[in-house]
């Protein structure tokens, strides 16, 4: 199958009520993991690369090696998505290397800035079918002392979500919830705002999504500190939290810190117990071998396995 738009999987789990995983690949075994967690799962994917990702690995790159898996696995929905584009440059810059979705982040600026960004790139991506998403509210964990005051500063308006959605045209909105980007998201219990998130969902109507919502899982979490990592203080988003912001709304849950944990949990592992090892497929191996069963298992709280 060709690489097709993030709506075009988003609208399906939009109206079915589930969740894809948008995972950020760093590198070739990242990559392979998630197309072969796919096809176990029967799962379509979204393939997160941000700016520092087209930087390190080259958009052309990084595109050929998206196109080549999506082709050798024919039955994976697949879109290749831009996260957190910071500006105009870096959305044309995916674009022309083939990108079919991107995501222009203009949330640190006022409303009426964002607005005007993400208009421009929905004029540019409309008419050549490239889905758009954007931001609205800042990414900062929320915990349970802080004061509403605190919390309306920084998260999502459903009003203003309503009217910005209206206006800029946009495929999918990830409203700020209450999440933050890391391993370090929470110093107390998770705490988003549900109600907040139900209703920009009644407001919209469209795809929303879940930036922040690594779980840093705790096998993975153990393994990587036992062979001398340090994750102290490290807090996700526990899975009975995600699988209820997806029944209030959400339908594309970003995926990057879990997978870094988890690679580098078992490179370490690894190294540690064959130090005479030089060959680098015997170390990363067995790393992609275990960031498939993580991908494995958030198919399955997303909801997203067998809808392929």
């Amino acid at each position: 199958m060709s690489l097709i738009s993030a709506k075009q999987i988003l609208d399906d789990a939009n109206k079915k009520g589930y969740a894809v995983g948008a995972f950020n690949v760093n590198n070739m075994e990242f990559l392979q993991a998630v197309f072969s967690a796919a096809e176990s799962e029967k799962s379509p994917i979204i393939i997160a690369a941000s700016e520092g990702a087209m930087k390190y690995a080259g958009p052309k790159m990084l595109y050929s090696m998206v196109k080549t898996l999506s082709d050798d696995y024919p039955q994976i929905p697949a879109a290749l998505h831009l996260d957190h584009g910071s500006n105009l440059a870096a959305v044309m810059t995916a674009i022309k290397a083939g990108f079919t979705s991107v995501m222009i982040d203009a949330s640190h600026f006022p409303y009426e800035e964002n607005l005007k960004m993400t208009k421009q790139v929905v004029g540019i991506c409309r008419p050549i079918g490239v889905s758009v998403e954007a931001e609205l509210g800042r990414l900062q964990g929320v915990e349970d002392n802080v004061s509403v005051a605190e919390r309306d500063a920084v998260l999502v308006r459903p009003d203003e979500a309503r009217d910005f959605v209206s206006a800029s045209g946009i495929d999918f909105l990830a409203p700020a919830i209450g999440t933050s980007h890391g391993a370090f998201k929470f110093k107390g219990e998770a705490k988003l705002d549900m109600g907040r998130l139900k209703k920009v969902k009644e407001l919209t109507g469209i795809p929303l999504v879940l930036h922040g919502a690594s779980s840093v899982p705790e096998p993975a979490s153990k393994k990587f500190e036992e062979f001398g990592g340090n994750l102290k203080g490290a807090k996700g988003l526990p899975f009975d939290v995600l699988k209820e912001a997806i029944k209030n709304g959400i339908n594309k849950v970003n995926t990057d810190t879990d997978l870094r944990i988890s690679f580098l949990a078992k490179v370490r592992e690894s190294m540690a117990t064959d130090k005479s090892q030089i060959d680098p497929r015997k170390i990363f191996g067995p790393a992609k071998d275990y960031v498939i069963e993580v991908i494995r298992e958030r198919m399955k709280v997303l909801g997203s396995s067998g809808r392929a």
